[in-house]
C-alpha cells in the first residue's frame, strides 16, 4: 500500500481538486468589480428606483461600460470573454444590493446572450452580439396567458409565407426588461399542428411595425425591473431572424432555462446576504435587558441556522455553475440550486425582519425591500414545484 502512495505524485494531484471558493484570477476580478459597482453605483439609487418603478438609465449605461452585460460574449464581439461562473458571481454581488438590477443582468447574460452564442447564425451573431455587449438590452419572451409552468402551450404563431419569411401574431405576459430592451427573443409556433415541435425562436426588433409594449405591471417585488405584456400584430420577420433551427425552439428554451435557474439561485443567495448585511449589525447594536440581542443564545442559534443554510445554498449554486462550465450534466443540480436558494432567501429575509422588530418593516432600512423581493424566487424561471418535479425525475441520474 505504501509503495502505491509513493508512486503517486501527490503534490500535482492536489491541483486537480479545490474548494468551490477557489476562484480564478479573472473570476475574482469580475466578482470584485461587481461588488464595487454595486456599492458605488447601485446602492445610492436603490430606494429611488424602487419608488419610481424604473431603473436609472445612467446606471444601465454604466453596466455596459463596466463590462457586466457581455460577460460570456467573446472579445471578437467586444464582450468580456469570461465564464458562466463569472456571470453567477456578478449576479450574486449585484443582488446583494438590488435584486432588480441583478435580474436585468441575469436574463441578459444567462438567457439572451447565451442563446445567441449557442444557436444563432453567424449573421445574427454579428448583428446582435456586439450591440448586446455595448448598449442593447435583450429580453427573453416565452411566457403567455396560457403557458406558465406548462411553457409549451403557447399560442403565438409565426406563419411562413410563400417567400419563406414569417408573420408573427400573438401576445406575451410577464416579460422582464421589456421597457428597456432593444432585442426580443420571441418564441412562437410556425406550425401549430406539430404542437411543441413547431416552436421556433425569432430575433425581433421592439421597434418593428406591429410590436406593442404594454403598461409595466405594478408589482410587490422587483419594482424597478420592468415587467410588461407584449403584443405582436402581423409583424414581418425574415428567415434570417430565425435563431437556430426552425422547430427547435422548445429545445432551446429548456436548455437556456436550465442555465437561467442557476442565475436565479445566485440572485437569491445575493439577496439573502444583503439582508444579513443589514440585520446582523443591527442585532449587535440593539441593546435589551442590558446586552446586545445578538448575545442571547436563542438569537445566536437563529443566526447559526441562517448562516448554515445560506452556505449550503451558495455551494449548490456554485457547484451547478461549475458543472455547466465543465460541460457536465447540471439539470438536477440547477433545479436544486434554484429551489433551495429561494427557500433560504425567504427564510433569511423573514428572520431579518423579525430580528429588527419594528425597524424591519420601515422603509428606513432595505430589509423590507429584500423581504418583498425574495418572493419572486419561488415563482419565475420555473416554480418551486416544477423544480421539485425535475429533481425527482433525475433523482437516480
Amino acid at each position: 500500500m505504501f509503495s502505491l502512495f509513493k508512486r503517486l505524485n501527490i503534490r500535482n494531484s492536489r491541483r486537480l481538486y479545490s474548494s468551490l471558493y477557489n476562484f480564478s484570477e479573472d473570476e475574482r476580478m469580475m466578482k470584485d468589480a461587481a461588488e464595487n459597482f454595486a456599492q458605488e453605483v447601485v446602492k445610492p439609487l436603490v430606494r429611488e428606483m424602487d419608488n419610481k418603478m424604473k431603473l436609472d438609465s445612467k446606471l444601465i449605461e454604466k453596466l455596459f461600460s463596466g463590462g457586466l452585460m457581455g460577460i460570456e460574449i467573446p472579445t471578437k464581439f467586444s464582450g468580456t470573454g469570461s465564464t458562466f461562473f463569472s456571470a453567477i458571481l456578478v449576479i450574486e454581488e449585484l443582488a446583494r444590493i438590488d435584486p432588480s438590477v441583478a435580474i436585468l443582468v441575469d436574463i441578459h447574460n444567462t438567457c439572451v446572450n447565451t442563446l445567441l452564442l449557442k444557436y444563432a447564425s453567424e449573421k445574427l451573431q454579428n448583428k446582435w452580439l456586439p450591440r448586446l455587449a455595448a448598449d442593447t438590452i435583450g429580453s427573453f419572451c416565452l411566457s403567455e396567458a396560457s403557458s406558465g409552468s406548462d411553457a409549451f402551450q403557447l399560442k403565438s404563431t409565426a406563419i411562413p409565407d410563400k417567400e419563406g419569411n414569417y408573420i408573427l401574431n400573438g401576445s406575451k405576459l410577464w416579460i422582464s426588461s421589456s421597457v428597456e430592451a432593444g432585442l426580443f427573443l420571441v418564441f412562437a409556433n410556425v406550425d401549430p399542428s406539430k404542437k411543441y415541435k413547431g416552436i421556433t425562436c425569432f430575433a425581433v426588433d421592439p421597434k418593428a411595425e406591429g410590436v406593442s409594449i404594454g403598461k409595466p405591471e405594478s408589482k410587490l417585488c422587483l419594482r424597478a425591473s420592468s415587467t410588461c405584456p407584449l403584443t405582436f400584430q402581423n409583424v414581418k420577420l425574415t428567415k434570417d431572424d430565425v435563431v437556430g433551427e426552425v422547430g427547435k425552439g422548445y429545445k432551446y428554451a429548456i436548455e437556456i432555462l436550465n442555465e437561467g435557474r442557476i442565475g436565479i439561485g445566485a440572485q437569491m443567495i445575493g439577496l439573502a446576504r444583503g439582508t444579513l448585511d443589514i440585520s446582523v449589525p443591527y442585532t449587535r447594536q440593539r441593546v435589551q435587558f442590558g446586552k446586545p440581542i445578538s448575545e442571547f443564545q436563542s438569537m445566536q442559534h437563529q443566526l447559526a441556522e441562517v448562516a448554515t443554510q445560506l452556505e449550503a445554498a451558495r455551494l449548490l449554486v456554485y457547484n451547478a455553475a461549475r458543472l455547466k462550465d465543465e460541460n457536465q450534466n447540471f439539470v438536477k443540480e440547477a433545479s436544486m440550486a434554484k429551489y433551495y436558494s429561494s427557500e433560504v432567501a425567504s427564510f433569511t429575509a423573514r428572520k431579518s425582519v423579525e430580528w429588527m422588530g419594528g425597524m424591519g418593516i420601515t422603509t428606513d432600512f432595505l430589509v423590507e425591500k429584500f423581504y418583498r423581493d425574495n418572493i419572486i424566487g419561488a415563482i419565475y424561471e420555473g416554480t418551486s414545484n416544477i423544480q421539485l418535479n425535475t429533481i425527482a425525475k433525475y433523482f437516480d441520474k
